[in-house]
């Protein structure tokens, strides 16, 4: 795809496919909750940080591979969980899942996901299953056994969507199922022609792994808010996630736990891995980010389980910081919805070959060449400049207040 080779960042990427996607589904895409300061800080958050830069190192051969959640990853980096992939694209998680198994990274497979998990199983990636906890037990218990069924590594479980969060650019542009839009969004989709011609080529769309349990929510005129406040079981304690455990006979990863002592509860329920992450920004707006808190648990709960920073993420550099921080790896979601969004499976591709070409290079210009040498000496709080700002060309920090 021409459009493709002329993109060079996850910037580039997102404006292509700002330019696909009509305004409701970029909205639904791009959106957070209530005044999407989270959101925002998310990005924010990593240019308060600095990079060790260290010379005269031999990097004639860098190694970005390491393990992450039980798979052998390429890169310290995995795909998050993301639902309703066929909005940003016909092909869907299919093609999301083809490009991590040729880019060798692991593809969580959502929940609310348009694909099933015995399709996803065909597709030859390092897969892991993301569950809620459902009202129906029932349900739950029949998804994670169709999980373990078909060959999923681990169960990832997200734990901070009992209430939905406040998505108001989804209210606004009329983001239901089916759609009722605005005047000016069906004029947005009249002028996406390419997308629009793909969603009537692909009536199956569909939350297929859960409309046999739930119905269709598409036909029942509900937002996706509502259909969260309906199906997801607001009781659900530690309590839950220790019978998931009993269950579950693989990893058990936790989403969701941002706060150091929810952190030594997953770990004191057994479980393998932490996403720590605010969902995007897309939950509790005015809630910190992963890398506000990665110091304080990686503390807590020492080397225990590993940690993985979701939120934020866009360049190498994001990935590497994260983990000087006290990060096993990093997972994204909205840009490899970017590259969906933009060219199918060779858009995602390329934000993979993006995503490896600038780890590789910055880890060499850090003089580092395999990941496990990545410390905390690696990184420094632009504040520890303050205290010496003039002898710094160029260097701007603004004054607290």
């Amino acid at each position: 795809m021409k459009s493709l080779a002329k993109v060079f960042n996850i910037a580039d990427m997102a404006a292509l496919a700002g330019r696909a996607l009509p305004l409701p589904i970029r909205d639904y895409l791009e959106g957070g909750a209530d005044d999407e300061w989270t959101l925002a800080r998310n990005r924010a958050v990593f240019d308060e940080w600095v990079l060790a830069q260290r010379t005269l190192v031999d990097v004639s051969h860098v190694d970005t591979s390491t393990d992450l959640i039980g798979f052998r990853s390429a890169m310290p980096l995995m795909l998050s969980p993301t639902g309703m992939s066929q909005l940003f694209h016909a092909a869907g998680e299919m093609a999301v899942a083809r490009a991590a198994a040729a880019a060798q990274v692991p593809y969580g497979l959502s929940t609310m996901a348009t694909t099933s998990i015995e399709a996803i199983a065909q597709s030859g990636a390092d897969r892991y299953f993301q569950l809620y906890l459902f009202r129906d037990r029932g349900l739950t218990k029949a998804l994670l056994e169709r999980a373990a069924a078909h060959g999923y590594g681990a169960l990832c479980l997200t734990v901070d969507t009992a209430i939905a969060g406040n998505r108001e650019r989804d209210l606004r542009s009329g983001m239901f199922m089916p759609p009722r839009f605005t005047l000016s969004s069906v004029m947005s989709f009249a002028m996406h022609p390419a997308w629009s011609l793909g969603a009537l080529r692909n009536r199956s769309f569909q939350l297929a792994n859960v409309v046999e349990h739930v119905g269709d929510f598409s036909s029942a005129g509900t937002s996706v808010i509502d259909y969260v406040n309906a199906q997801f079981d607001r009781t659900a304690t530690w309590k839950d996630v220790e019978w998931l455990r009993a269950q579950w006979p693989g990893r058990l990863v936790i989403k969701g736990a941002m706060m150091p002592e929810d952190s030594a509860s997953a770990v004191a329920c057994g479980v393998d891995a932490i996403m720590v992450s605010n969902h995007g920004g897309r939950q509790l707006d005015r809630a910190a980010t992963p890398i506000d808190y990665l110091p304080a648990i990686r503390d807590r709960i020492q080397n225990s389980v590993q940690l993985i920073a979701d939120g934020g993420v866009r360049r190498g550099t994001d990935v590497l910081k994260a983990i000087a921080l006290g990060a096993d790896g990093c997972s994204i979601g909205r840009p490899y919805l970017y590259g969906l969004a933009a060219g199918g499976e060779a858009g995602v591709a390329r934000v993979l070959t993006i995503f490896r070409t600038e780890i590789e290079r910055d880890m060499g210009l850090m003089g580092r060449t395999r990941i496990s040498e990545i410390t905390a000496d690696d990184v420094d709080h632009i504040s520890q400049f303050r205290m010496r700002r003039g002898s710094v060309p160029g260097l701007r920090v603004a004054d607290e207040n």
